[in-house]
C-alpha cells in the first residue's frame, strides 16, 4: 500500500470519527450508529478502506490494546457506593442473567439459522457482552435516573471482560473437542488461571499506582502517560501469563483505582475520557470497514427473528430473574430489559474467532461475523431510537439539567437563588456557615450543609436534574476549586464564578481565568461590590422584553445602573450573562438585573410590567 494512501487512509478515519461523534452529540443519537455507517460506507459499498491491507499483523494488537484503554477508563467510574443497595442486581446480571442469555441466544442461533452447536455456543457467548462504547454514549442521550443509569454502566463494563472470557472458554473447548482431548478439565483449568492471573495482577496493580499517585511518586505531567503505558503493561503481563487474562486485569485495575480513598483520578479520567473518544471512533469505523458485501447478503429473515428473540426474549427473562426480589419497580426494571445494546467486544472477538475457526474447518465460521455486526446494528438502531421516548413514558428519565448548583449561602447567594427559584429553576445553596444555611433555610431555599468540594459532597449531594455551577462565594479560592471539582459533572461551558477581588494580584487573577470557568455578569460583578449593593437598597428585578423594549432600551431606561444577570428565552430556558458573553435576548424573552437603588426622587422610567423579586 502506498504511503500517501496510508496517511489519507488513517487522517481519514480520525476526520469522519470526529464528524460521527459531532453529528451524533447534534442530533442526540448514539455515535455508534454514524461511526458503523462510516465504516460500512468506506469498505463493503465503496471498497475505499481495507483495515488488513492497511494494518496488517498490528490489526488485532492494535484493537486489543485500545479495548483495553477503554475498559480501563470505563472502570474507573466504578465506585461502589453508586450502587449500593443494587449490588445483587449487578452480580446477578454479569453471571445467573449472562449464562442465561447465552443459552436463549444459543439455542436460538441453532433452531433459526442452523448453525452447528459448537458455532451456535460461541455465538451466542460472543453477544451476551454489551460494554461501555455503546451504554456509555446510549446513557447520555436517554439520561436514565441514576439507579437504572448506575446499573446498566456497571453491566456493561463488568460483562466485557467476563463475556470475553466465557467466549474464550467457549472456544477453547471447540478447538479441544475437536482434538479429542479432555475439553472440560481444559477449560475449566483455563477458567480458573485466567480469573487467578487477571484478579491478582489487576489488583496489585490498581494498589500499587493508587499509592503512587496518593503520595506524588509521580510528578503531575507524568500522571496521564505512566497511568497509560501501566494499562498496556498490566494487559500485556496478564495476557503472556495467561492467554486471554489482560482484559479482566486492567477491568480490576480501574476498578481498584476508582474506590481507594485520596487518589485523584479526575485528572486521569478526563484524559482517558478523551482518548476513549477516539479510539471507539476509530475501532468501530475499522470493523465495520472490515465486513464483505457476501457476509451482508446472506442474512435475511432468520437473522431478523434471531433478533426478536434476542430483544424480546433473552434480554428480559435475564432481567426478571436478575432483579427478582430487588428494590427496583417495575418501570425501572422494564428499561432495564429494553436496553442491552451490543459493543466493540464482540465486534473484535468474533472477528478473530471467526478466522481462526475457518481455518479450523468450519465453514459457518465466517458467518460469525456478518451475525454479530447485524445484531450490533440492529440493538443500537432499535434502542437509541425508542429507549428515550420508553424512559419519559415510563417516568424514569431525568429532568432536562435545568437546575443551578451555587457554592455559597451568603446574602448574594440568597438574593440570585430566590429569583431563579422563583422563575421555576431548581437550586441548591452549599455553604459550611451554619448562619448562613439557617437564613437560607428560612428564606425558603434547598441547601446542602457542607463543602461542595468535600467527600461529604460527593458522596450526599444530589445533582440529578442540575446543570449548572455558579460560584457565588465570598471566599473566591473556594469558588476557584468548586469549578475545578464540577469542571467534569457539569461541563466546562456550565461553570461560572463570581471575578476575582478587583484588589488582588492582577498576575495572579489572570492566571486563574482558565480554571474558574466563565466569569459571571461583568468585570466589576465582585462579591463586595453585590453585597454593597444589596446593602444600600439594590433590588433584583425581573423585566419582559417587548418589540418597542428592547435589551438595549433595558439597559438605557437604568440608565447603566443595572448589573444584567440572567435572561430566560420564551421557551423557559437560562442564560447566563457573562464577561465573554451577552445572550441576544429579544421580545418575549425576561430579563434578570441587580438595579442600584436611586437617591432622591426616583425620576427615572420604570420599564413595563418590571416585577420586583422578593
Amino acid at each position: 500500500m502506498e504511503h500517501a494512501h496510508i496517511l489519507l487512509s488513517l487522517t481519514l478515519i480520525g476526520v469522519l470519527g470526529s464528524l460521527a461523534q459531532w453529528l451524533a452529540w447534534l442530533v442526540k443519537l448514539p455515535a455508534i450508529l454514524f461511526l458503523l455507517l462510516v465504516g460500512l460506507l468506506l469498505g463493503p459499498v465503496t471498497g475505499w478502506l481495507r483495515p488488513d491491507a492497511l494494518f496488517g499483523e498490528l490489526l488485532f494488537p492494535i484493537v486489543s490494546l485500545a479495548v483495553a484503554v477503554i475498559l480501563f477508563e470505563g472502570s474507573l467510574t466504578l465506585q461502589l457506593r453508586q450502587i449500593r443497595g443494587l449490588e445483587s442486581v449487578v452480580r446477578n446480571l454479569v453471571s445467573i442473567g449472562a449464562l442465561l442469555t447465552w443459552g436463549v441466544i444459543a439455542v436460538a442461533a441453532h433452531w433459526l439459522l442452523g448453525l452447528v452447536w459448537p458455532l451456535a455456543l460461541l455465538f451466542g457467548a460472543l453477544v451476551v457482552v454489551t460494554g461501555p462504547t455503546v451504554i456509555v454514549p446510549m446513557l447520555r442521550t436517554v439520561r436514565p435516573t441514576a439507579r437504572v443509569a448506575n446499573v446498566l454502566r456497571w453491566e456493561g463494563i463488568v460483562i466485557d471482560p467476563l463475556g470475553a472470557l466465557l467466549a474464550v472458554l467457549v472456544f477453547e473447548f471447540i478447538l479441544a473437542s475437536a482434538t479429542g482431548a479432555g475439553a472440560w478439565q481444559h477449560v475449566l483449568a483455563g477458567f480458573g488461571r485466567t480469573l487467578a492471573v487477571g484478579g491478582l495482577l489487576g489488583a496489585a496493580a490498581g494498589h500499587g499506582l493508587g499509592l503512587a499517585l496518593r503520595r506524588v511518586w509521580v510528578p503531575e505531567y507524568l500522571t496521564n502517560v505512566v497511568t497509560l503505558t501501566a494499562v498496556f503493561g498490566v494487559f500485556t503481563a496478564a495476557n503472556l501469563v495467561q492467554a486471554e487474562s489482560g482484559l479482566l486485569a486492567v477491568t480490576v485495575m480501574g476498578m481498584w483505582l476508582a474506590n481507594m480513598k485520596q487518589v485523584p483520578v479526575e485528572e486521569i479520567l478526563d484524559f482517558k475520557e478523551s482518548l476513549s473518544v477516539l479510539l471507539i471512533s476509530g475501532l468501530f469505523i475499522i470493523l465495520a470497514a472490515r465486513l464483505e458485501p457476501a457476509q451482508l447478503a446472506v442474512l435475511g429473515p432468520p437473522a431478523l427473528a434471531l433478533f426478536a428473540v434476542i430483544q424480546f426474549v433473552a434480554r428480559p427473562l435475564d432481567v426478571l430473574v436478575s432483579t427478582f426480589g430487588s428494590s427496583l419497580n417495575w418501570r425501572e426494571r422494564a428499561l432495564l430489559a429494553w436496553i442491552a445494546p451490543r459493543g466493540i467486544i464482540a465486534a473484535a472477538v468474533s472477528a478473530l474467532f471467526a478466522l481462526r475457526l475457518e481455518q479450523a474447518g468450519y465453514a459457518q465460521a465466517p458467518l460469525l461475523v456478518s451475525l454479530t455486526f447485524f445484531v450490533i446494528i440492529t440493538t443500537v438502531l432499535l434502542q437509541s431510537a425508542t429507549a428515550r421516548p420508553l424512559a419519559h413514558w415510563l417516568g424514569v428519565a431525568e429532568p432536562e439539567p435545568r437546575g443551578l448548583l451555587i457554592i455559597g449561602a451568603n446574602q448574594v447567594a440568597r438574593a440570585i437563588g430566590l429569583v431563579l427559584q422563583e422563575q421555576g429553576f431548581p437550586v441548591m445553596l452549599t455553604d459550611n456557615h451554619w448562619p448562613n444555611i439557617r437564613d437560607a433555610r428560612m428564606a425558603g431555599l434547598p441547601v446542602f450543609y457542607g463543602q461542595a468540594i468535600s467527600e461529604i459532597a460527593d458522596r450526599h449531594l444530589n445533582l440529578v436534574g442540575f446543570g449548572y455551577m455558579l460560584g457565588l462565594s465570598q471566599n473566591d479560592h473556594l469558588n476557584v476549586l468548586a469549578a475545578l471539582r464540577y469542571r467534569h459533572e457539569f461541563g466546562r461551558h456550565n461553570i461560572y464564578t463570581l471575578p476575582p477581588p478587583q484588589n488582588g494580584d492582577a498576575e495572579r487573577r489572570v492566571a486563574t481565568l482558565e480554571t474558574r470557568g466563565h466569569l459571571l455578569f461583568r468585570a466589576d460583578a465582585t462579591w463586595k461590590r453585590l453585597a454593597s449593593l444589596l446593602a444600600q437598597g439594590a433590588e433584583i428585578k425581573v423585566t419582559p422584553l417587548t418589540d418597542s423594549f428592547t435589551l438595549e432600551g433595558y439597559l438605557a431606561s437604568r440608565q447603566q445602573r443595572v448589573i444584567p444577570m440572567f435572561a430566560i428565552t420564551p421557551k423557559g430556558r437560562l442564560r447566563i450573562f457573562s464577561v465573554d458573553d451577552t445572550p441576544k435576548a429579544g421580545p418575549g424573552w425576561k430579563v434578570i438585573g441587580l438595579v442600584e437603588a436611586v437617591s432622591g426622587t426616583d425620576s427615572e422610567a420604570r420599564p413595563p410590567n418590571e416585577e420586583k423579586a422578593r
